[in-house]
């Protein structure tokens, strides 16, 4: 029976959520405010009792889900599936603070979890990676992710694993990476935004997927959305400021428009008015649909004082200074 099991933080998708589907650039960091780790019932911690039996069925149906790859010879990895069901047995659940459905990773870190626990020869995470073995876990993850959201690119479980920024350049080309600091504007931020509402990722990405059919449709995904995506991570990275924020401009309006749907009803006014004043520019975190939003300012305090009229606390989650 596993004593100790390390922990594994939450992710934010900077940018690339949708896009990344049609292989554009994204941006994921680790967001250490919310974790979780394999724990069992009454091993020396007092918890949410009823949150850990409803975990402990969920590891269970998840094992059933393994079971069926492994017979199909699906399994994406060699995975201990005996030392896992004697786990759940002894009631192994994910102990976790990470809340579902707001598209932080909450499926990432439990399949990041189970595969540093149970993978048999597994990749070790750290910044030395190299560019096959972060492939290879990306691919992993994708398959042992798919369970919880129908499709996945692997890339929240593989943020969680290696607790590092990670660059997507492409599906094959994803690296560690870092975000310089604004040293000439210490007071701009990136924040999170609490819809109170928990979002389903897999209606609507399927619900993305379909639309994405449509050709014209398609033509503002390739020649607007991705466009802007990757301005705004090339701006971001490069520590080009000036024109981060105009890029992000462009890449909320979008979102605003082409991806309603995604945005709760009660935050399309919220989302309007950044637009128009420029205190701030919002953006779906992960698949939308309620969860959290991701704002971006230059000026903390002014959008602070904005979003406070509206009942609404900024979390910042990042600060230049």
């Amino acid at each position: 029976m596993i004593k100790k099991s390390r922990i594994f933080y939450a992710k934010v998708l900077l940018f690339g959520e949708y896009s990344i589907l049609f292989d554009s650039m994204g941006l994921s960091i680790p967001y250490t405010h919310f974790r979780g780790e394999l724990s069992f019932i009454n091993d020396d911690k007092y918890t949410d009792y009823n949150f850990a039996i409803t975990s402990n069925k969920l590891l269970a149906a998840y094992l059933i889900w393994l079971r069926q790859l492994e017979t199909k010879n699906e399994l994406p990895c060699n995975i201990n599936l005996n030392a896992f069901e004697k786990d759940i047995s002894h009631t192994l659940y994910f102990e976790s603070t990470i809340p579902q459905g707001y598209g932080i990773g909450s499926s990432g870190a439990l399949v990041a979890a189970v595969y540093d626990k149970y993978a048999l020869e597994k990749i070790q995470p750290g910044r030395s990676l190299s560019a096959d073995q972060i492939n290879k876990l990306t691919s992993i993850f994708a398959v042992l992710e798919s369970y919880f959201h129908g499709t996945s690119s692997g890339i929240d479980p593989l943020n969680c694993y290696i607790k590092h920024p990670l660059l997507i350049h492409n599906k094959k080309n994803i690296s560690i990476t870092g975000i310089p600091r604004n040293k000439s504007n210490k007071n701009s931020a990136i924040f999170l935004i609490d819809t109170g509402v928990q979002g389903k990722t897999g209606p609507l990405v399927q619900q993305f997927i379909e639309k994405s059919k449509d050709i014209d449709f398609l033509k503002l995904i390739l020649e607007e959305l991705i466009p802007a995506n990757n301005l705004c991570i090339s701006d971001l990275i490069s520590g080009n400021t000036t024109g981060f924020m105009k890029s992000l401009k462009k890449l909320s309006y979008f979102l605003l428009k082409h991806l309603t749907p995604m945005i709760p009803a009660p935050f399309m006014p919220i989302w309007k008015e950044g637009l128009e004043t420029g205190y701030y520019f919002l953006k779906l975190c992960g698949s939308g649909g309620g969860g959290f939003l991701l704002g971006f300012t230059s000026d903390f305090d002014q959008a602070s004082i904005s979003l406070a009229k509206h009942g609404i606390e900024p979390v910042p989650i990042y600060r230049a200074g």
